[in-house]
């Protein structure tokens, strides 16, 4: 199994730390080109409430972001990471700026971009491939699950078409992918969650990020909860799909994340995962437990 940490050292030499960074974008399932609400379980601040403050440029939100990580990290590389709303959604030029000083900070050696797999037309493609041959590119594409019903349920907004799409035209680029998929959406049996996993593997998608479901406060999954409709996993139940999951991950694949973290302050379900050391710690044994 190819940890993030792991990875990061063999291709960097060092650890290396993620600044969230906010561009100030938006994303068409909010604008009213797909959609006015955003997904079900997105927040208002478009997953990225660990993430910079749009009001500062972007060299000012690295240096910020550099800080706040000093009493913990003593290296000099760091990713920019995209991660608030859909890092593609603007005008190319915008897109040019943003990325052309992310770049241009000397302690950033690569740079991360979460977006929808809709959110990719050539033009952005290219620009994308121009950054790339600068430093290293990734592009997270959110695509959370491949089953219909559930995809309609969390008002995805696309086909899977469009994230095979999205897969083959960033590799074709040499761009690295990282898929996003979350474990316990409602409705999902364990097998709907393998079988999520294993077309991830098989599009060709460089890591994962497997991604506990949150509920969280002002989001219109969050009045399903209070309302009694969805159900979360409790912590066991999350490490023994994770570890099913997990299995069916090559050694090559990089492992973006276990878990996640939602905002405490925005935190309604499940508690548990506000624990972060117990949850940590659970997966270490489950996987110390599950070696050979």
């Amino acid at each position: 199994m190819l940890r993030l940490n792991e990875y990061l050292k063999e291709q960097f030499g060092e650890k290396v730390y993620k600044i969230a960074l906010n561009g100030g974008f938006t994303c068409p399932n909010r604008d009213g080109a797909k959609g006015d609400s955003g997904c079900i379980f997105c927040s208002s601040g478009g997953s990225g409430e660990f993430a910079g403050d749009p009001s500062f440029s972007i060299t000012e939100q690295i240096e910020r972001g550099k800080k706040r990580v000093a009493g913990k990290y003593t290296g000099n590389s760091y990713i920019a990471y995209f991660q608030a709303f859909t890092g593609t959604y603007a005008p190319i030029e915008r897109l040019r700026k943003l990325y052309s000083e992310a770049m241009a900070h000397p302690d950033v050696v690569c740079m991360s971009v979460a977006t929808r797999p809709d959110c990719l037309p050539d033009e952005v493609l290219d620009l994308l491939d121009e950054m790339n041959r600068i430093k290293p590119v990734w592009v997270e594409l959110g695509l959370q699950t491949i089953h219909e019903s559930t995809a309609a349920f969390i008002r995805r907004g696309y086909d899977l078409d469009e994230y095979d799409r999205a897969v083959r035209e960033l590799k074709k680029r040499g761009i690295q992918v990282i898929t996003h998929v979350i474990l316990g959406l409602p409705t999902e049996t364990k097998q709907d969650l393998k079988d999520t996993v294993s077309y991830v593997v098989e599009s060709g998608a460089d890591g994962i990020k497997l991604q506990l479901l949150h509920i969280l406060k002002g989001t219109d999954l969050a009045d399903e909860y209070l309302a009694g409709k969805v159900k979360v996993m409790e912590m066991d139940e999350y490490i023994d799909v994770l570890k099913d999951c997990l299995a069916l991950i090559p050694d090559d694949m990089v492992i973006h994340r276990m878990t996640g973290d939602g905002d405490k302050r925005l935190l309604l379900a499940p508690m548990w995962s506000a624990d972060k050391k117990r949850v940590i710690n659970a997966i270490e044994k489950m996987l110390r437990d599950s070696t050979p």
